[in-house]
């Protein structure tokens, strides 16, 4: 892994670097709301997943959910976090058409959960080494969602969809340790690992329920040091939001664009604005949403209707008792279980179901190549393709199976690619490919010494040179490989070829 280095922009002015925080808000994996019964199913329609507390009808109380306090528990205790036994509800006052109370039910002051740390491994989107760094997190506190605002199904109106409003979130905050538009993104990707592992958020981007909230700003190389060293935000620029990021690829084009935005701004004399901002993936910018608020704007203050949490340290072990397999502790099985470098460990265990989907296809066989088919081959394919793991034409069974068939010497690496292909296309199962196709392997020694024979024959020169040059061996091995229509076995023709050749 190499060692993190500094990223820079250039400005007419000089360099710039960048200086980055998230707010990554997860929905908690629930049926229920966090202060009502009312369901949580994706897809309903308007305003059927709505209770009265939801609805903000006059004297109805909000109740906690339990079970929402307890996946708040477990994901701060699978982010190494400080979990807090006391905890508090305020009110966040603002005011939208899809928020009917007025306010936000969240956490202020005393969340849930405290501190915390992750480490974040880094592949840069425009090339260098891969490379890990640590990550704090400030907080993760519980609030309630609001609902949404739908403005494109009349041109003079406003529709309000209360489904979401009421929806348990936990939000994470991470200090401001990100860098890079790369590091912003591998830190989304490592936050949703973990959370999926834990079983608290399903992770889902495309629906919504895992979105990021990108505070940004730019400063003179060696300003965050001194922030480092001193805590004094004076140090680095005016920041500014780039709220409900839904996907990697976008993260890291809205920061780039917003970066420099700032930097020109700030170079011909003008000043950032501290505001909230939308990414336009389309035109590849960000604009304007509204400005953006401090603390005190929120008028935040203890919710009445909800006494403080306190939960006793008895529940919190029973709960650290049952976590599962986190990625980082699974990434470190697989290297030393299957002996898997460093890199191809963390591509397999940075989501649950590649994990899955190997251990299946290795179970048994050699570890190393299932680990190169499936995340070259396989993964190769599906990202061509724009296919999830879970669209794979290939289970991982057949895909072990096709391994098999490689390690048993029944067919060759360069064979098993069209059988991979023809798997592709459906037409079965890797052993029935093969003996359909009459592919398997060549280790009948006498005839491939018949093949070898007849080449040295028609070469007589080459042969001559190959003792004196032992590396050209390899035009031999290519030839008899072709005759041989790829299936003659590669060690034995090595061998054999070496044997009458007298290297």
């Amino acid at each position: 892994m190499s060692v993190r280095t500094p990223y820079t922009i250039k400005g007419d002015t000089g360099d710039w670097e960048l200086v980055m925080g998230l707010e990554v808000h997860a929905q908690v994996a629930s049926n229920a709301k966090l202060f009502s019964g009312a369901a949580t199913n994706f897809g309903a329609d308007p305003n059927c997943n709505v209770s009265l507390v939801d609805a903000a009808m006059p004297g109805m109380l909000p109740v906690i959910n339990r079970f929402c306090v307890e996946q708040a528990i477990r994901t701060g205790l699978g982010l190494k976090a400080q979990i807090n036994t006391y905890s508090r509800f305020d009110r966040k006052n603002y005011f939208y058409p899809d928020l009917p109370q007025g306010y936000q039910i969240s956490q202020f002051a005393h969340p849930i959960v405290g501190e915390g740390e992750i480490e974040v491994d880094v592949e840069p989107a425009h090339g260098g080494e891969a490379y890990t760094f640590p990550c704090r997190i400030e907080r993760l506190h519980l609030e309630q969602d609001a609902g949404k605002s739908i403005h494109d199904m009349d041109p003079n109106a406003t529709y309000v969809d209360l489904n979401r409003s009421g929806v348990a979130l936990m939000e994470i905050v991470s200090m401001p340790d990100i860098r890079t538009p790369a590091e912003a993104a591998s830190y989304v990707k490592k936050l949703r690992a973990i959370v999926i592992a834990l079983g608290t958020c399903d992770g889902d981007m495309e629906k919504g329920n895992l979105r990021a909230d990108v505070n940004v700003s730019v400063c003179r190389p060696g300003q965050y040091e001194k922030f480092r060293a001193t805590g004094d935000f004076s140090h680095l620029g005016t920041r500014c939001e780039l709220k409900n990021m839904n996907s990697f690829r976008f993260i890291q084009q809205a920061i780039e664009y917003e970066a420099r935005r700032q930097i020109e701004i700030i170079e011909t004399g003008g000043k950032v604005d501290q505001e909230t901002r939308l990414f336009d993936p389309v035109k590849g910018e960000t604009r304007s949403m509204r400005s953006k608020e401090d603390a005190h704007d929120y008028r935040y203050f203890p919710d009445p209707d909800l006494l403080p949490l306190e939960v006793e340290q008895a529940w919190i072990e029973e709960i650290r008792k049952t976590l599962p397999e986190l990625p980082d502790e699974k990434r470190g099985r697989f290297e030393a279980d299957y002996g898997l470098s460093r890199y191809d460990a963390g591509v397999l265990t940075a989501e649950a179901d590649k994990a899955a989907y190997f251990e299946e296809v290795a179970k048994g066989r050699d570890a190393k190549l299932a680990a190169n088919w499936v995340t070259q081959e396989l993964f190769g394919y599906l990202n061509k393709e724009g296919l999830e793991l879970s669209d794979s034409p290939i289970s991982a069974a057949d895909l072990g199976g096709l391994i098999g068939l490689i390690s048993d010497g029944t067919i060759s690496g360069k064979i098993a690619k069209d059988v991979f292909a023809r798997m592709i296309a459906g037409e079965g199962k890797p052993a029935d490919i093969v003996e359909k196709q009459g592919l398997k392997q060549v280790t009948d020694t006498g005839a491939i010494e018949k093949v070898v024979d007849e080449i040295i024959a028609a070469n007589p020169e080459q042969a001559e040179k190959v003792k004196d040059k032992p590396q050209t061996l390899g035009w031999f091995v290519g030839q008899v490989m072709k005759a041989s229509g790829g299936k003659a076995n590669p060690k034995a023709v090595n061998d054999i070829l070496k044997a009458k050749l007298g290297i």
